[in-house]
């Protein structure tokens, strides 16, 4: 998928420029934290071409993204690996950043000629495939996923600490977005607020009763207000949406089923005033469109704020206190008793209708 200009580079002045990849493979919310590198990087090389490599669904992340000049895809399911060697030796590239380790990637940049990679760690493939290192130095001390990313950028040249991501939408996706509340009955001046109840076992969350009891309080504490609670995880259990249905709520508009690609998601995080969500891929892109966020942490450290958190200044990441953890979970952290280390009074003390 192009963005900007073709592959092949036909002027001298590109040719001469640096041919950077950039490649993130995982799921929704890690491949938010490459944005900040794709933009650092192009200021950094004004004249350089820098393409993506991921997955399908998650290349939507990057549409219209001005800085970036063409967008691969790797298909997990399918037999793309020789496919995807094709592309990469065809463009030429100088650089390939593998932001997190993956065998298949990995040897993808190798056999596709890529002629200066860096990787994370020292994986036995990343041995083999002659890689360059950047070292995570065992996570201490404890930085956010962005700044680790851009760790890779600054091992060629880049200079910044400017970790806050980024999503574009085009004033066409705008009208759609628009037209879609109004087709769903929510109205333009609502103030609208997605509740994510899932995160598809990639962080710690609340149980759905939970989530359900602060809905109600939310309609107690608001019921004056113009609000209305979106519902969006796909995995939400038909019991959760029988409890949901049973309100008989007007403030309640629950979406799923007509979500489809991830870009519609994107486009209707696009319009809302606050995002309630665990550490999953639908808060990151709400941060990356600079949007309200309440986020809710673990103190594990792999799956804390500190590595997780939304980045933009109008959010707050409530995170589960040291003092809690060390009470309730396991010594070694593997058991995690997230479930009341965070109030559904803590939740609504944060949200601001205005």
């Amino acid at each position: 998928m192009k963005v900007k200009h073709s592959a092949s580079g036909s002027d001298t002045k590109e040719k001469m420029s640096k041919r950077i990849l950039i490649v993130r493979t995982d799921r929704v919310g890690d491949v938010v934290t490459i944005t900040p590198v794709i933009r650092e990087l192009r200021r950094t090389f004004p004249d350089a071409y820098i393409a993506t490599l991921t997955q399908p669904n998650t290349s939507e992340i990057f549409l219209n993204n001005p800085h970036l000049d063409e967008i691969l895809i790797d298909d997990l399911k399918k037999d793309t690996f020789r496919k995807v060697v094709k592309e990469i030796r065809i463009r030429k590239f100088d650089y390939g950043l593998l932001m997190m380790p993956t065998k298949r990637a990995a040897y993808q940049l190798f056999f596709g000629g890529v002629k200066n990679r860096i990787g994370v760690g020292r994986k036995l493939y990343e041995v083999l495939t002659l890689m360059k290192s950047v070292s995570r130095n065992n996570y201490i001390p404890l930085r956010h996923e962005g700044d680790y990313c851009m760790d890779l950028a600054r091992k060629i040249g880049v200079r910044s600490d400017n970790i806050q991501p980024e999503i574009f939408i085009t004033p066409e996706e705008i009208i759609q977005r628009d037209n879609f509340y109004r087709l769903a009955g929510i109205e333009k001046k609502a103030f609208k607020i997605i509740l994510h109840t899932g995160s598809l076992h990639s962080s710690s969350n609340w149980n759905e009763n939970k989530y359900f009891e602060l809905i109600k309080n939310m309609l107690s504490k608001f019921k004056q207000d113009n609000i209305v609670i979106i519902l969006t995880a796909l995995e939400m259990s038909s019991s959760f949406k029988d409890q949901i249905a049973a309100l008989n709520e007007k403030k309640i508009v629950e979406i799923t089923s007509h979500l489809g690609a991830l870009r519609k998601l994107i486009t209707i995080i696009s319009g809302i005033d606050l995002m309630i969500s665990s550490s999953t891929g639908p808060i990151h892109i709400a941060d990356a469109l600079d949007k309200r966020c309440i986020g809710l942490y673990c103190h594990r450290p792999m799956n804390s704020a500190r590595i997780w958190g939304v980045l933009n200044k109008k959010s707050i990441n409530l995170e589960v206190s040291k003092e809690y953890c060390d009470t309730f979970c396991s010594k070694d952290k593997s058991i995690c008793s997230f479930e009341n280390g965070i109030s559904i009074d803590e939740v609504l003390e944060q949200i601001r209708i205005v």
